[in-house]
């Protein structure tokens, strides 16, 4: 099997990872900050010294690293925790469901006014056409960092750079960059991140970073482990944002990723790109392959077949023992500004676990059993 769908969640997972949560299944299931026990203790202690470790590596003030159950309720806390009724939100026709869907929602409830950015003709969104789609009654601005499915890069530091003197709001998905990727996040107010991607940590945690700009409404209420003699959410930070019981084990699973990738981030995102780099130039020299990626530095490569559904050439691949992803990929505005609304495309994203003859086998499999 040769995995190449790293972009929905990296297959390789580090040693330390994998023994950091299998150590706090077996030695540490408690209940973080929930009880004066010396193991409740000690899990309180190691879920703070994880919200350091993060917190460090995306330049954020540790009471403004806040855990979630993944990128998408990071996101939807984003969305929903800081809509204003009557407001206007700009986002791109780049992103995911995650941040559509909410937004969507907000919008067919009459909360909102929304303007959804197109790329230009060279397939790629440019700040300008974001930025003049601001109005007086802006309050946020949504974009991920690099497309999930073409791997395009959006101006995400561009924007964030000419919003950060106003009073309008910067949310940027990080879910296809985060750990691959680094930005001067003070130009960012509002951070998700994905660390089941490119950080190699366990699914079931996420992180919002938030900003000085940034205040939310928490939109999921409960315990928090402070203020428990009050039916009133807590307004401090972080406890606000962290209702019920966080995932201890994945967190301390982040923490090991988290100093994994300061170790070998860089060296990850080279691998990556040279192969991306690598796979896009064969690619491209198929007969009758359309390759839709423009820019193959994230390793991420979408393509179609001739006139053939993404599902079937998916499928074909998968019986010959490789993992893509095909169909829509949870970014039905992208596939319509694209003209593959109804087939999808088929998409190969690299890991640091892939090697060039994993490409080289990729290749050979499309030219004689799929072109």
């Amino acid at each position: 099997m040769i995995y190449f769908d790293n972009s929905s969640t990296t297959f390789f997972k580090p040693p330390e990872v994998i023994g950091s949560v299998g150590a706090a299944l077996k030695f540490l299931s408690v209940n973080a900050g929930r009880s004066g026990h010396k193991y409740a203790i000690k899990a309180a202690t190691a879920l703070n010294n994880t919200r350091l470790s993060a917190a460090k590596l995306f330049d954020c003030e540790p009471e403004r690293t806040i855990f979630t159950y993944g990128c998408t309720d990071s996101l939807n806390l984003a969305v929903f925790g800081s809509a204003k009724r009557g407001g206007h939100v700009v986002t791109t026709a780049f992103e995911h469901n995650s941040v559509l869907r909410p937004l969507y929602r907000l919008y067919g409830d009459g909360i909102i006014d929304l303007t959804v950015v197109y790329p230009q003709k060279d397939g790629f969104i440019h700040a300008q056409d974001v930025l003049n789609a601001v109005r007086r009654n802006t309050y946020l601005v949504a974009m991920n960092s690099v497309s999930n499915v073409t791997g395009a890069p959006l101006p995400v530091e561009e924007v964030g750079s000419a919003l950060k003197s106003t009073n309008v709001l910067f949310l940027v998905d990080g879910a296809q960059s985060a750990g691959y990727r680094k930005y001067d996040y003070s130009n960012f107010d509002m951070f998700a991140v994905a660390p089941h991607k490119g950080l190699h940590a366990p699914q079931g945690v996420g992180l919002l970073l938030l900003g000085e700009k940034a205040r939310l409404k928490p939109v999921r209420l409960g315990g928090t482990g402070t203020m428990s003699n009050s039916t009133v959410q807590p307004t401090e930070l972080p406890e606000a944002l962290e209702s019920g019981t966080l995932p201890l084990p994945n967190i301390l699973g982040l923490n090991a990723a988290v100093h994994y990738t300061e170790r070998e981030g860089e060296n990850n995102a080279r691998k990556i790109s040279l192969l991306g780099e690598y796979m896009f130039d064969r690619l491209k020299s198929l007969t009758g392959v359309t390759v839709y990626t423009q820019n193959p530095d994230a390793g991420i490569i979408a393509f179609n077949v001739g006139d053939k559904d993404s599902s079937e050439v998916g499928d074909e691949l998968d019986k010959h023992g490789f993992c893509v992803r095909s169909g829509l990929h949870c970014a039905p505005l992208l596939h319509k500004s694209f003209g593959t609304a109804d087939r999808g495309m088929v998409r190969a994203s690299l890991g640091v676990d892939n090697t060039f003859k994993d490409v080289d086998l990729f290749i050979q499999t499309l030219e004689e059993h799929i072109c």
